[in-house]
């Protein structure tokens, strides 16, 4: 299929968030054209008038665990430890392959309307998160969530080819679920593989006090301290959350070209802390957002994050010019889409995937453009997603869902699914 977008503004975040105006034309899963408007006789399959609204690429979700919708807004108002041991572990147990896919496509149908192409999803029964974005025809990256003794391994290693040759949606990277939840012989073991498949990993890291703290009586360093002496980094990855980071980890992080996500929003309804953003910035760390889980957020909304990030920064640093809007959104969009290994997803360009949101700049919180890139990102809301479009095909627009599913099917069963489990 061949759409072209003309009478439009464009952002290419290929190099910085600066704007133009033209069109841009895909056909198929990829961009083919951007830039000034022709006047080529060609056959679409669609033309789309923009009327001067801006096309950019999707926002890329670095850390999530989409399959959580069923407790949002039901475990709220608790430290992290409490909310995750004595709320979220108990009823996670309950959850079925069946659940997970229904769950799984709910939050699809969020990130769409926050104008989210891809996500960074950790969390159980991948067959079924797999098999939910596929159909919804939504990119998925997986990352492992083992935990527990080392013969869990075995399912990272299985899983890691399996979801890395099941569909050009769906890709995989190994992960496990944090420190404090896996014995060292499990973390040796992941280390061994990812030297074995020369790849990337990827876990919680240093979200809490506590977890450093007690990580560091456990083995006399830090949690990136203990990965690096493990071996578990030398073909990079990252880490979510990141909020007490020191000194010798943000080296680690820069050495091994490692990727700091960033999850404001969960950080700070759990009261976890802030993440010292602007010290990464300074000391060049590569930089991504996610939304995290439903359950801690509550809301899977790109727009809140984005505003949380500087804003939070702001507050920490004192500075009113700290951690500027283009930085956050250049997170948000190229960062993130690095961070998980979509690197033909990072930018608008012809050759990369048609992963593209239009931004409605006709509503009253867009008005006046003086400063487009930092409207999206201190006055941006899900109200300015006009349309969502990953590989070549529009899933959402003007506040329908194109996915072939029924959205009011997938929330009776999501209410069935948590009243079971409550």
């Amino acid at each position: 299929m061949k759409i072209r977008f003309y009478n439009t503004k464009i952002l290419t975040a290929e190099t910085d968030c600066s704007i133009t105006e033209g069109e841009l034309c895909t056909c198929d899963d990829s961009i083919y054209y951007v830039g000034k408007e022709r006047n080529i006789k060609e056959k679409y399959d669609r033309e789309i008038n923009c009327h001067g609204n801006l096309l950019m690429p999707g926002f890329k979700n670095a850390h999530t665990h989409s399959g959580m919708t069923f407790l949002r807004s039901y475990a709220d108002d608790l430290p992290l430890h409490d909310w995750l041991f004595n709320c979220v572990f108990p009823r996670e147990d309950k959850l079925t392959p069946d659940d997970i896919y229904v769950l799984t496509q709910l939050a699809v149908l969020e990130y769409l309307t926050s104008g989210i192409t891809s996500c960074f999803d950790m969390y159980f029964f991948a067959d079924s998160i797999a098999a939910a974005a596929k159909d919804i025809g939504f990119r998925m990256v997986l990352c492992g969530s083992v935990s527990g003794q080392a013969s869990n391994v075995t399912r990272l290693q299985d899983e890691y080819s399996k979801f890395n040759n099941y569909d050009e949606l769906i890709s995989y990277q190994l992960g496990f679920h944090a420190e404090y939840t896996a014995d060292i012989e499990l973390m040796k073991e992941i280390a061994k593989l990812s030297q074995s498949l020369k790849a990337p990993v990827y876990t919680h890291n240093s979200e809490t006090e506590k977890e450093v703290k007690e990580c560091i009586e456990r083995y006399g360093r830090t949690p990136t301290a203990l990965f690096e002496d493990l071996g578990m980094l030398e073909y990079g990855g990252g880490g979510f959350h990141c909020v007490y980071l020191n000194d010798n980890d943000m080296d680690i992080f820069k050495r091994r070209n490692l990727w700091a996500v960033t999850n404001p929003g969960s950080n700070t309804k759990l009261a976890s802390g802030i993440a010292p953003i602007c010290t990464m910035q300074e000391k060049g760390i590569n930089l991504a957002i996610g939304t995290d889980g439903p359950a801690s957020n509550n809301c899977l909304d790109m727009f809140r994050e984005m505003f949380l990030v500087t804003g939070l920064q702001k507050l920490l640093n004192k500075d009113a010019a700290a951690c500027g809007a283009d930085s956050v959104l250049k997170m948000a969009v190229s960062g993130g889409a690095l961070a998980v290994g979509l690197k033909e997803c990072d930018c608008l360009k012809e050759g990369k995937k048609a992963d593209i949101v239009m931004i409605d700049l006709n509503r009253p919180n867009m008005q006046p453009l003086n400063n487009i890139s930092k409207n999206i990102v201190y006055s941006g809301s899900k109200e300015n997603v006009k349309m969502t479009m990953i590989n070549g095909k529009i899933l959402y627009e003007n506040g329908e869902f194109l996915t072939g599913i029924k959205p009011d099917e997938i929330y009776y069963k999501a209410n069935k699914i948590a009243e079971r489990i409550r």
